[in-house]
């Protein structure tokens, strides 16, 4: 049977020798000495990046910089019916801008290539004609619509649908008289045996005897492309991944993968399968929800390393959940060991808080703080553009000025240019007539004001601003504090609330105040 197939099947280029795959290292939680350490991240190019996925690959990633070995991005795109434009681009592009980039990738290239298992069809092939010569699977003549059947007559009986493997036990001449006039048919392979147990690191020893439950499965579909168990059996020997750290989803597949590699005489990697990531009501995170796309984060002006800390806190594999952590930090405080088997609920309504950590801690670095004001800028040429009557509001001084005093006030840059925030760049359109209604003494409380400000070589802090008012509202008699303040609160941005006046005043300036209280009064 083997010869016939041989010659009816798709041609298979020679390869090099299935032996020793790149990196291969004696399986371990931590690394061994001399040994390389190599984790995949394997999507599928059917959707952009999510937050489930970012989190699988943070946790591949931060355990191999923990041991010095390496980051692959593989992609798993041999479901061609399902594939999205874009989607193979914007995965890589978005684990870069994450701050997590692959040592390996499509992009990056490296000593595995190609990392599209499209590319790889030859090397599934050649795994293919092994086990088809071992007699460990079999070619599969039955029709779609004989295995839809069966799933409805499984259905219509309330039993899990498997295949029957009517094709397991051909003779060579049946298989012979069906390749005549079918070529290229599906392979599967025999499920026999019991399955070998292995001792997941998170979830410890498992055993999940497939041959009793499932049918043979497909490994090899009739157009040459191989299925997921296959194409991860043969990519992760010949890319050497020493551990799979992957979604508890796939924990009842791996018994079937560690029969392949018995089959194929291979020796597995360790696995590591990931409780899953859930919304905070225990309900599963879907690509329906547009809101975990990391797109529209990046979009939404939060920070890469925000959301690497809030996947990361709501989960396990550290001694403590804290916040604020940054990527470094993960990496050295990570622990495999300290993954458990409970689902890591994800409460997104925390993030703005996550993000104000993080943002509060780039503008204390002043190369950070730097790059933050560009940033800044740049928002407020695209929010405001012609609206901007001074273009000293740009300056860098001034817009640095702006980020050190709202800082822990705001949760994203961005808000900086939202409306409650638009007197820092444009001045308010505000009369005489709308101060009156807050107080009859327009022209007492700007004058008493600007005599606080015609003082030579004053410099503004808060504090002195906030005594200084304190005298000017003792000194109008009948006119309490509150409501001088919320004249000028008024006078410098028309708007009812906002930050302190007193910081309002330092962050617009003595010249900028001054012009606007002088404007009220010669309206």
């Amino acid at each position: 049977m083997a010869l016939l197939l041989k010659s009816r099947l798709w041609p298979v280029r020679p390869l090099a020798p299935l032996g020793r795959p790149v990196g291969r290292r004696a399986a371990s939680v931590g690394a061994d000495a001399g040994a390389a350490v190599r984790v995949r991240f394997a999507p599928s190019p059917t959707g952009f990046l999510h937050l489930g996925g970012l989190r699988t690959a943070l946790y591949n990633y931060i355990f191999a910089k923990k041991h010095q070995g390496s980051f692959i991005l593989r992609l798993e795109d041999t479901d061609q019916t399902r594939l999205v434009p874009g989607a193979a681009e914007n995965i890589e592009a978005m684990l870069e801008w994450a701050g997590i980039p692959p040592d390996e990738s499509p992009r990056r290239g490296g000593p595995a290539s190609p990392y599209q298992q499209s590319q790889r069809l030859e090397l599934y092939a050649q795994a293919t004609k092994a086990l088809l010569e071992s007699g460990t699977a079999y070619p599969c003549f039955c029709s779609p619509q004989r295995l839809e059947l069966l799933k409805k007559e499984a259905l219509r009986n309330r039993q899990t649908p498997r295949y029957d493997n009517r094709c397991r036990n051909l003779t060579q001449k049946q298989v012979a008289q069906k390749l005549a006039k079918e070529p290229k048919p599906a392979i599967r392979f025999r499920l026999e045996g019991e399955a070998p147990a292995f001792q997941d690191l998170v979830y410890g020893w498992n055993r999940h005897e497939v041959a009793s439950v499932e049918g043979d499965p497909v490994i090899l579909k009739s157009d040459g492309f191989p299925t997921y168990h296959l194409a991860c059996v043969v990519d992760d020997h010949h890319m050497g991944i020493s551990h799979v750290l992957r979604g508890s989803e796939w924990l009842v597949s791996t018994s079937k993968h560690l029969l392949l590699y018995q089959a194929l005489g291979w020796q597995p990697p360790r696995f590591a399968h990931l409780p899953l990531l859930l919304n905070k009501d225990g309900s599963k995170l879907s690509k329906r929800q547009g809101d975990i796309f990391l797109e529209q984060f990046a979009a939404a002006d939060f920070l890469p390393d925000a959301l690497l800390d809030i996947i990361t806190n709501c989960g396990s594999g550290f001694a403590e959940n804290q916040m604020g952590r940054t990527l470094p930090e993960l990496i050295t405080q990570f622990d495999l060991t300290r993954i458990t088997c409970h689902s890591a609920l994800l409460d997104l309504d925390k993030l703005p808080e996550f993000n104000r950590l993080h943002l509060c801690r780039l503008v204390s670095n002043e190369t950070q703080r730097r790059q933050l004001v560009g940033k800044l800028q740049a928002l407020v040429e695209e929010t405001f553009g012609s609206q901007l009557q001074d273009r000293d509001v740009l300056d860098p001084a001034y817009v640095e000025r702006i980020i050190l005093l709202r800082q822990g006030h705001i949760c994203r840059l961005q808000d900086l240019v939202s409306p409650a925030h638009s007197y820092l760049w444009t001045r308010p359109a505000v009369g005489r007539v709308q101060l009156g209604i807050i107080s009859e003494k327009v022209d007492a409380i700007a004058k008493c004001v600007l005599g606080i400000l015609e003082a030579p070589s004053i410099s503004l802090t808060q504090d002195m601003l906030n005594r200084e008012l304190k005298k000017v509202s003792e000194g109008l008699e009948g006119t309490r504090h509150s409501t001088v303040m919320q004249f000028l609160r008024v006078a410098l941005s028309g708007q009812l609330q906002g930050p302190p006046v007193a910081e309002m005043m330092v962050s617009l300036g003595v010249k900028e105040v001054r012009e606007r209280i002088q404007k009220v009064l010669s309206s």
